[in-house]
């Protein structure tokens, strides 16, 4: 039976892509008492009532992370939260860099301060590869919660409540992903390329929900969790969506890397390799850490980036994955 069999369960960012099928897989699969969405868009809340209509397990809260009187109230009994509200468009940070501290970086302290409030067991955060060495705001933001959330393990010493971080890549077809709008472009008969050598990480809806559930299982607090997943060229993603189509190369966009990385020189220090994952702990924790059953210590100088990855995505593989990706509208 499942760990979360029974457990009332609140997903903050419930109605965005990971949310959504996240709420999914939690129905058919973990036969949890409750799931909780909390989020701020009416709309979006609405069209995910009608699909869930005749769920009695469902509670829709509409509330904003940066408000944390309602947060604190939504969290009360509540087993588990799992935390994937954020400001994600890098574009839309750069130009709105105040709402994207206060959305990703408070939104973050307030998460975990509810949770210490309520004495919520068990609360994993999502954060992303733009969170290492970040070049734009939304990477720096997302690093920020990613500390937030693990010294938050330090202030909620005396009790119940833990934090740890999901960390991965590009979720294929997900909101603000290239394939949509290489899909749309492909029917105008030109495709903008970036960079003809931009690799990033690659998981799927479905595996990202897994991972991150699994990880629930895992954490003692203060870790962040990676998963070993592969890479693909841009390119690659063009030459499968549109193979007859013109590409015109436009450069790097402002807050872009040629390359992505999930765990650095640095961090592997103090991380260990776990089957299909690694598990980054603090460099400093008050707080006692749960040993890496099984796990092994890192060797000198290992980084996990995108352009020297061991496992790739070739154009067959990357057939059947953008296969179901609607184009935006």
């Amino acid at each position: 039976m499942s760990t979360l069999a029974g457990k009332t369960i609140l997903v903050t960012g419930g109605t965005g892509s990971f949310g959504t099928r996240l709420v999914e897989t939690l129905l058919a699969e973990h036969e949890p008492h409750a799931v909780r969405i909390f989020s701020r868009d009416e709309l979006k809340q609405s069209e995910l009532q009608r699909r869930f209509a005749d769920d009695h397990r469902m509670r829709y809260l509409l509330g904003d992370v940066r408000d944390l009187p309602r947060l604190t109230r939504a969290t009360r009994g509540v087993d588990v939260i799992v935390h994937a509200a954020a400001l994600k468009q890098v574009p839309a940070a750069e130009y709105n860099p105040f709402e994207a501290v206060q959305t990703n970086v408070v939104g973050a302290e307030n998460v975990v301060s509810a949770a210490m409030d309520n004495d919520v067991p068990l609360t994993i955060s999502l954060s992303t590869d733009k969170a290492v060495n970040p070049v734009n705001l939304y990477g720096a933001t997302k690093l920020c919660a990613e500390k937030i959330v693990s010294q938050g393990n330090a202030y909620a010493a005396d009790s119940p409540a833990r934090f740890a971080t999901v960390r991965y890549g590009n979720v294929v077809g997900s909101r603000g992903s290239v394939i949509p709008l290489f899909k749309a472009q492909a029917q105008t008969g030109v495709l903008t390329i970036t960079d003809e050598r931009m690799t990033r990480f690659w998981i799927t809806l479905d595996q990202s929900v897994a991972f991150v559930l699994d990880c629930l299982d895992l954490m003692g607090g203060g870790e962040v969790f990676v998963p070993k997943i592969p890479s693909m060229r841009v390119a690659d993603i063009a030459e499968v969506i549109a193979p007859e189509a013109e590409r015109r190369t436009v450069g790097i966009r402002a807050g872009e890397k040629l390359h992505e990385m999930l765990v650095t020189e640095d961090e592997s220090r103090h991380s260990f390799e776990l089957g299909d994952r690694y598990v980054i702990f603090p460099e400093y924790a008050s707080w006692p850490l749960r040993e890496v059953q099984g796990g092994a210590r890192m060797p000198e100088g290992f980084r996990f980036s995108s352009e020297d990855n061991d496992t790739w995505l070739g154009v067959d593989e990357l057939r059947d994955m953008v296969a179901d990706v609607k184009a935006v509208a």
